[in-house]
């Protein structure tokens, strides 16, 4: 089964949500950062939070999610837009830990607690819409449940896992976002709290093949399905992106790249991808150039 996310409704319109496989899109982030356990939970949480927030913009919007709690494992930086792609990073990706007192990975512990979840919306507007709560646990999911209920006034559950085998690959991930429209009846809230606590760990459902469907149906009963999309980690980097960037530095940063090294390499943090420029690619864009 590959990667998807769907958008539903359920109890007659009371209630919007989301749901997403997203194994093989964690697999890739952590292959691409050669992540280890506890980093791979703490980015693959975040990117799955983050891939169900681009399915609620449209067009060519984005999201930018960067996660800073002063924790062991740094900043968490994920992008995604509306057509279920998603990249990110962390700073320190050689992070694990023993498993927790839970006998889950420590990600509250990688994290940290002293900090903040800040989200940048470019919605194609002059300006950006930025929102930031403080983290309240770390653990990633609970976090995002604040930032919509805190800087959006959208009561909503958020639910975030990665199932990590022996050798740091990922095993399973995957998520929901339960969303209460004004005037949701207190009768559905409780049925709908009372399933969430009675759900087991939304990775091992996964894990055990359940669809994003059936995760939704076992939460929310009847619902109905509104669009599909298939999701992926995606970078937008290139090479031509990186040579605009050099020419932009000026022509007096790249006549010294030229002299010192003879060569330039440009890494993107967001998929670990090198370029490789040779000195006369150099002298070319240094032709292109500003003085």
């Amino acid at each position: 089964m590959h990667d998807y996310l769907i958008k539903a409704l359920a109890y007659d319109g009371q209630v919007r949500a989301y749901g997403v496989r997203s194994t093989e899109t964690v697999a890739e982030g952590q292959r691409r950062h050669d992540t280890w356990a506890t980093a791979s939970a703490a980015l693959g949480r975040t990117m799955t939070a983050a891939v169900m927030m681009g399915a609620m913009l449209k067009g060519e919007d984005k999201i930018t999610v960067k996660i800073d709690g002063g924790g062991p494992i740094g900043v968490i930086l994920v992008d995604t837009n509306a057509h279920g792609e998603v990249r990110g990073y962390v700073s320190n990706p050689h992070v694990d830990f023993e498993l927790n007192e839970k006998g889950k990975l420590d990600v509250a512990r990688a994290v940290g607690k002293n900090g903040f979840l800040s989200i940048v919306k470019d919605l194609g507007l002059r300006d950006y819409f930025t929102g930031q709560v403080p983290l309240i646990s770390g653990e990633i999911g609970e976090d995002f449940s604040y930032y919509f209920a805190a800087s959006e006034q959208v009561p909503s559950a958020v639910g975030v896992g990665v199932l990590v085998n022996p050798d740091h690959t990922i095993k399973a991930a995957g998520g929901f976002i339960i969303q209460l429209m004004p005037g949701t009846d207190d009768e559905t809230i409780t049925k709908i709290e009372n399933q969430i606590q009675a759900l087991p760990p939304i990775s091992k459902l996964i894990e055990e093949g359940l669809t994003p469907e059936e995760i939704l149906e076992r939460l929310l009963g009847k619902i109905k399905v509104l669009e599909k999309m298939p999701v992926s980690f995606k970078c937008n980097c290139s090479k031509e992106r990186f040579a605009d960037a050099i020419i932009g530095l000026g022509r007096e940063e790249i006549k010294a790249m030229i002299e010192e090294d003879g060569k330039a390499e440009a890494l993107c943090h967001f998929c670990n991808q090198s370029y490789f420029f040779s000195k006369e690619e150099l002298e070319h864009l240094y032709g292109n150039a500003q003085e």
